[in-house]
């Protein structure tokens, strides 16, 4: 198969190596010019955390049109907040037939749209999945076993990606809950920021314990009052991506929590999120609404906006979880 990847961030590179050892053809876009010349030159990616080499078959391009050109597959691995615009720029040229998979996390802050829903109204797609579960890049590309959930609107979709991404050390498992798997997928990392919190403070494993199984009935509810399927909490992309992300350093929402548990001043937040991606910090600003908007009580949003946004003492956290209901 030919796969188009949008992207050529850490994960999307992880997904590009997973991809090309079952022996597909992989043509990665990226907007920066310096990256893709460098590429064209070395065949090398500037990935400081890894010294794996790039296979020949992933090549990187500047031209977007390339990534719609006969491909298989194509997959869309920027932040949450360019799905639209990267949506938009493959249009013209997109066939509403090719299957097309959502890699990114997260809820469109200005419209609280899920990704899923962005993709079907710009580009029209018939056959689109999401993918989402316990996976950290290095640890994709170091080839440890690893899963994803993969959600799709038809079986085209699903099949699609399995045979695009499935190997000895990355298994997939189909559900049929889109906006549920979306959901664990972008929730998780604004609890993963709360679990940093509780470790700035100086709390220990038990007590991130505490806020990951709290966390787990609010989703449920959350899931439930939103009409998706509830037992979406029980896969990849819900329990297995909420340990994850809420007990590994590795996670950047974990560490800006982790920041704001040492109560850092204002400046110091606004730099850290000028220089990493935090996705959990805007998928609270859409959670946030998105609740407020469905009349949905969820606490726990409220508390972690109360600290991150509003500025309030973090030991707010550790209160709440004792006189929760």
């Amino acid at each position: 198969m030919k796969i188009g990847i949008i992207g050529v961030g850490l994960y999307s590179t992880a997904l590009a190596l997973n991809i090309a050892k079952n022996k597909h053809n992989i043509i990665m876009w990226s907007e920066n010019s310096e990256l893709v010349a460098n590429f064209k030159k070395t065949h090398t990616l500037p990935l400081s955390i890894t010294d794996k080499t790039i296979p020949t078959n992933i090549n990187i391009t500047e031209d977007i049109t390339t990534i719609t050109d006969s491909t298989d597959l194509i997959i869309i691995g920027t932040t949450a907040r360019f799905v639209r615009s990267t949506s938009l720029m493959i249009k013209k040229n997109f066939n509403v037939l090719t299957p097309i998979c959502i890699a990114s996390k997260g809820i469109e802050n200005e419209t609280c749209s899920f990704l899923s829903d962005i993709v079907r109204d710009i580009l029209k797609a018939k056959h689109i999945s999401v993918i989402s579960g316990p996976t950290f890049a290095i640890d994709l590309i170091n080839e440890e076993p690893c899963a994803l959930s993969v959600a799709s609107t038809t079986k085209k979709a699903s099949n699609t990606v399995i045979k695009a991404l499935e190997s000895n050390h990355l298994k997939l498992r189909i559900n049929q809950d889109l906006y549920g798997t979306e959901i664990c997928g972008s929730i998780k990392n604004v609890i993963a920021i709360a679990s940093g919190i509780l470790e700035g403070l100086g709390f220990k494993e038990s007590t991130r314990a505490f806020l990951i199984t709290e966390a787990l009935h609010d989703i449920k509810e959350l899931l439930y009052k939103l009409e998706c399927n509830p037992k979406t909490i029980l896969s990849f992309a819900g329990i297995g991506d909420l340990i994850l992300t809420c007990s590994s350093p590795k996670s950047r929402n974990y560490q800006f929590g982790v920041l704001l548990g040492k109560n850092i001043t204002r400046e110091e937040i606004r730099e850290y999120l000028e220089k990493n991606t935090v996705e959990g910090y805007y998928t609270l600003l859409s959670i946030k609404e998105l609740t407020k908007n469905r009349k949905i009580k969820m606490p726990i949003i409220n508390i972690i906006y109360d600290i991150t946004i509003n500025n309030k003492n973090p030991e707010i956290l550790s209160m709440f979880l004792i006189n929760k209901n």
